[in-house]
């Protein structure tokens, strides 16, 4: 069962999305907040699995609410999916850099966002198709850092494909067929890299991969095995 925390100060927002999520025998909604603030507090009580969070409320906003779950150790397990009405850049590179595992616009339409959910109780990087576009924009005019090739001296060479690959949006399964090996190797090899550079989630990951230059905007994915 996914257990999900909605936290939007608009009640018909809210309304919608419990409604949608009621529907699914595999996800349950275990609190509501109108605030980031309240929504702290309960993410704290009820350790969801996703936290699904609008970018502009009152008393505390998306993404100051994200960057504290994502410093609180007790809620490692919490995945926090940013919900808006705008696709502004900066407000995905806050978003991310704050911790969030995914980055949403509220006209999704409800298959897609019951998709999104259940990516993201997995653990997978999750961005809608405008934002991921934006986030590669960005590293198609800006300078990578003087020192982004050492950030990734830790990593094997199979860690390094997986790295790849979740960068281009593979998921698991993709990677291990790309890789020729089983998904649990490729789970592993995902998780020992995110271990290595401190990335949260996959969607710090692929940042991380991009900064470094180990993906460029304009790369394919490489044929593995």
């Amino acid at each position: 069962m996914i257990r999900v925390l909605l936290v939007d100060d608009q009640p018909l927002i809210r309304s919608g999305f419990r409604a949608l999520l009621d529907l699914e025998d595999d996800i349950e909604v275990v609190a509501e907040a109108a605030n980031g603030q309240d929504g702290l507090a309960l993410a704290g009580e009820h350790l969801p699995d996703i936290a699904l969070v609008d970018i502009q409320m009152p008393v505390l906003d998306g993404i100051e609410t994200t960057r504290r779950i994502a410093a609180d150790p007790t809620l490692t397990g919490v995945h926090v999916v940013i919900l808006t009405n705008y696709g502004l850049d900066e407000y995905v590179f806050e978003a991310l850099a704050a911790g969030a595992a995914g980055f949403l616009v509220k006209d999704i339409v409800p298959e897609d966002f019951l998709h999104a959910v259940r990516v993201a109780a997995r653990g997978d990087a999750l961005l809608a198709p405008s934002i991921t576009r934006k986030l590669i924009n960005r590293y198609v005019t800006q300078p990578l850092p003087t020192d982004s090739g050492t950030v990734l001296e830790g990593l094997t060479g199979r860690e390094r494909e997986a790295v790849v690959l979740v960068a281009h949006g593979l998921s698991n399964d993709e990677i291990a067929a790309r890789m020729v090996i089983s998904p649990l190797t490729a789970k592993t090899h995902v998780n020992r890299a995110m271990t290595k550079l401190h990335a949260r989630d996959r969607a710090q990951l692929v940042i991380l991969a991009y900064e470094s230059g180990l993906v460029t905007p304009r790369s394919s994915p490489p044929r593995l095995g």
